[in-house]
């Protein structure tokens, strides 16, 4: 039986934890923080107050709101 590849946000998840060294959990629980923020300035905190890139914070915060139901 062959593997589905993972799409979409999540198929950033295990660059991202790679590259910034914590479990998508933790950036998550950090998105969820920000409250009702929209979406960009969600994306541009991640990129200037932790050093995410723009690709990796962009799908962050995109799995965060299909999940949560505010896409």
């Amino acid at each position: 039986m062959a593997e589905s590849k993972v799409k979409g946000p999540a198929s950033y998840f295990p660059s991202i934890e790679k590259t910034y060294g914590k479990p998508v959990s933790h950036w998550l629980k950090l998105i969820e923080g920000m409250g009702e923020r929209k979406h960009m300035d969600i994306v541009s905190t991640l990129k200037s107050e932790h050093g995410l890139g723009h690709g990796h914070a962009n799908a962050l915060v995109a799995y965060h709101r299909a999940q949560s139901g505010k896409a």
